[in-house]
């Protein structure tokens, strides 16, 4: 996959290379090194993760993870880019339309012959997308959850749980953690990828978001996640990466951004 950025030669590639993928490390929360059997209740795969999140997902519960499965997730800043990916990985040309988790669902069932019961297709951004995952929940007796959600967004969908299921053990395990090289290209990109830039833009797009201030999404902002201390080297990285204009913060989409996009 090509590089992002283009203005930088030798070192300075680098140099805002280790800044990213410090980003990569911060946002791609992961509990465990893998999900094992037994880890969790309900292992449940949210929408805005790119295809491979199916393919973890699909892995986490043939190896027994959780004994029962969930996906959540119907539409928002994400769905045009799974819907591409499910047309030139799986050959589907009637995607338009498909809520995220019927897609996973559809995806799990033609791929690994595997069927999930529990869909929510009404959620739209991070917040409600934790909100309908709570909703189903109520139906299954559970007291640990296996999330697994794209490496741009696990951490503030852990964050989401803290604050609305403080009772609920969390098992964070993200759909990827892709890093780049020191010529800022893609390392064994996964199975529909974002485009380099989009990458970027997402993790840069959470650190503000993260941050608990006042225009964040914690308590002493917006308040649709719990506290989240962000390491002065995250902070670091991201101011550095903003003052080369190697990237730009994705802003929330105001389609999807009632609660926490």
């Amino acid at each position: 996959m090509s590089s992002f950025y283009r203005g930088a030669a030798g070192g300075a590639t680098e140099y805002l290379a280790g800044h990213v993928n410090t980003l990569v490390d911060f946002c791609a929360l992961r509990d465990v090194e893998v999900p094992r059997a037994g880890v969790a209740d309900v292992a449940v795969l949210f929408g805005g993760s790119i295809l491979a999140g199916g393919d973890v997902f699909a892995r986490a519960l043939a190896d027994g993870a959780a004994p029962r499965g969930m996906i959540v997730g119907a539409q928002g800043h994400s769905t045009d880019a799974l819907r591409e990916a499910m047309r030139l990985q799986m050959g589907w040309s009637d995607v338009d339309g498909l809520t995220e988790a019927s897609l996973f669902a559809r995806y799990l069932r033609e791929r690994y012959d595997l069927s999930v019961d529990l869909l929510g297709h009404e959620s739209t951004n991070c917040g409600s997308n934790v909100r309908e995952a709570l909703d189903l929940l109520r139906a299954v007796p559970h007291e640990r959850i296996l999330i697994i959600q794209d490496a741009s967004m696990q951490r503030r969908m852990d964050a989401g749980f803290r604050l609305l299921a403080p009772g609920t053990r969390v098992v964070n395990f993200a759909a990827h953690r892709t890093h780049v090289d020191d010529e800022l290209r893609v390392v064994d990109a996964p199975a529909g990828m974002w485009a380099p830039e989009r990458y970027l833009s997402l993790l840069m797009g959470e650190i503000p978001r993260l941050t608990d201030g006042p225009q964040g999404y914690g308590p002493s902002g917006r308040g649709f996640i719990a506290r989240v201390d962000v390491p002065d080297e995250v902070t670091r990285a991201y101011s550095a990466l903003r003052a080369t204009g190697v990237g730009v913060p994705r802003p929330a989409d105001p389609r999807w951004a009632d609660a926490g996009a």
